[in-house]
C-alpha cells in the first residue's frame, strides 16, 4: 500500500482553503451586489471589467473542488479496501444529496415552503461520488479514459435536445421544470462533465504516492497545465470546438477580450474545464513547499470545507436579511421563492461587496478553527468524516 506524506496533504488543504474563500466572494456578490435580478455578470454586453473578473476568478472553485474530492477519495482509499472505499463513497454521496435538497435549498432561499429544489453543486458532488464508487474498480488506464471521454467529448451533445426531459437535463442541460403548483426543479449542475472531473481527480491521486518524487509531480502537473492552456487558446481562437458560445469581435477591444473568456459553466464546457483545471494543477504543482501564516490561515478552511460551505452560506444570507431590514427593504426580500435571485433593488457597489466578503471570512475563521481542532482531537468519531 502506498503512503502519502503529511507535507503533500498540506498543499491540498491549501488549495481547498483558497477555493473556499473565493467561493464566499461569489456568494457574497449574489446577496449583496446591487444589480438586476438575472444579470449574467460575465456577459460582455451586461458587465464591467471589475465585475467580470470578480465572477470569473470564482469559476475556478467548482472544478477544483470536484477534482480535489476525487483526489481525496484516492488518498482515503489507501487506508481502506476497495469495498470499504466504495461503501464510504456511496454513503457520503447519498448524504450530500440529502443535504442539498434539505439544508442547502433552504440556506439559498430561506423559503420554508421549498418552492424550488435546486440540483446544484452539492447534489452533483454526491452523485459523482456514488458514480465514483463503481469507477474505482476499473483499471487505472480505463479510469483516465473514462474521465477524458466525459470531459473532452461531452460538448458533442450540445446540439442534442429533448424538450421537457428532466433526465436529459440532469445529464447534460441546464434547465428548470415546474413539478406541481408553483414548485420547480432547477437543474443547475448537469452531471456528465462533473462526474468526469471527479474521476480524473481520483486518477491523479496516485501521483501523491510516496513512490512519486515531488519534483517529478511538479514537472508533470506544470506540463499538463501548460499544454491544456495552449489547447484552450487554439480551440477558443478558432471557435472550432469546446464551448457552445463562440467568442465575437465586438465594438471595443475590452468587450472582445471579455467575449473570448466568456465560457459556459452550466454545464462546464471543455474550454471552461481546460482553463480552470489547469489553474488548479499549476497551483498544486508550485505550492508544495510553501509555508507560513498565510498558508496556515487558508488551510484551516481547507480542512473543514463542507462544514465551512454550509455555515458560510447561512451566515451570508442571514447577514443580507439583517442589512436589508436596516436599509428599509425588509428582511423578507431575502426569501427567494423564484427560480432566480431578485434582491428588489437592495444591494451595494462592488467595493462594498468586497469589504463584506473580507468581514465574512474574518468572522468565520475562528469558527472553522475551533471545529478543525475538534476534528483533529476526535479522529476516531466516524460521523465527523461527513462534515
Amino acid at each position: 500500500m502506498a503512503v502519502v506524506s503529511k507535507a503533500r496533504i498540506e498543499s491540498l488543504d491549501l488549495l481547498k482553503g483558497v477555493v473556499m474563500v473565493l467561493m464566499a466572494l461569489d456568494h457574497t456578490r449574489d446577496f449583496f451586489y446591487k444589480s438586476p435580478g438575472l444579470l449574467d455578470v460575465t456577459d460582455p454586453a451586461n458587465t464591467t471589467v471589475p465585475l467580470f473578473i470578480t465572477r470569473w476568478i470564482t469559476h475556478f472553485c467548482a472544478p477544483a473542488f470536484f477534482f480535489l474530492a476525487g483526489l481525496s477519495a484516492y488518498l482515503i482509499g489507501q487506508r481502506k479496501s476497495g469495498e470499504e472505499l466504495a461503501t464510504f463513497l456511496v454513503k457520503r454521496g447519498i448524504w450530500l444529496v440529502l443535504v442539498e435538497f434539505v439544508i442547502m435549498s433552504f440556506g439559498w432561499r430561506f423559503d420554508i415552503y421549498y418552492h424550488n429544489f435546486d440540483f446544484a453543486v452539492i447534489w452533483a458532488l454526491g452523485i459523482s461520488m456514488i458514480t465514483l464508487a463503481a469507477v474505482i474498480y476499473l483499471p487505472r488506464t480505463m479510469i483516465l479514459l473514462f474521465s477524458l471521454v466525459l470531459i473532452v467529448f461531452h460538448n458533442l451533445l450540445d446540439s442534442i435536445q429533448f424538450p421537457g426531459s428532466i433526465l436529459w437535463s440532469i445529464l447534460h442541460q441546464f434547465n428548470s421544470f415546474p413539478i406541481s403548483g408553483n414548485r420547480n426543479i432547477n437543474i443547475l449542475y448537469p452531471l456528465i462533465p462533473w462526474i468526469g472531473v471527479m474521476s480524473l481527480g481520483y486518477y491523479f491521486g496516485s501521483f501523491y504516492n510516496s513512490s512519486v518524487a515531488s519534483e517529478r509531480r511538479r514537472k508533470l502537473f506544470n506540463t499538463i497545465a501548460i499544454i491544456s492552456l495552449l489547447v484552450f487558446v487554439v480551440l477558443r481562437f478558432t471557435n472550432s470546438y469546446g464551448d457552445p458560445h463562440p467568442w465575437k469581435s465586438l465594438e471595443s477591444p475590452r468587450s472582445t477580450i471579455l467575449s473570448f473568456f466568456h465560457l459556459n459553466k452550466y454545464p462546464p464546457s471543455l474550454l471552461f474545464l481546460l482553463v480552470t483545471l489547469s489553474g488548479a494543477m499549476l497551483f498544486l504543482a508550485n505550492t508544495e513547499s510553501v509555508r507560513g501564516r498565510v498558508v496556515k490561515f487558508f488551510s484551516v478552511f481547507g480542512r473543514v470545507p463542507f462544514f465551512y460551505y454550509i455555515i458560510h452560506l447561512y451566515f451570508i444570507h442571514l447577514l443580507a436579511a439583517i442589512l436589508a431590514e436596516i436599509e428599509g427593504y425588509g428582511w423578507r426580500i431575502m426569501i427567494q421563492d423564484e427560480i432566480g435571485p431578485d434582491l428588489k433593488g437592495f444591494g451595494y457597489s462592488l467595493p462594498i461587496v468586497y469589504l463584506i466578503w473580507i468581514g465574512v471570512i474574518i468572522v468565520l475563521y475562528p469558527v472553522c478553527k475551533i471545529f478543525d481542532n475538534y476534528k483533529q482531537r476526535n479522529k476516531e468519531k466516524g460521523w465527523l468524516s461527513y462534515l
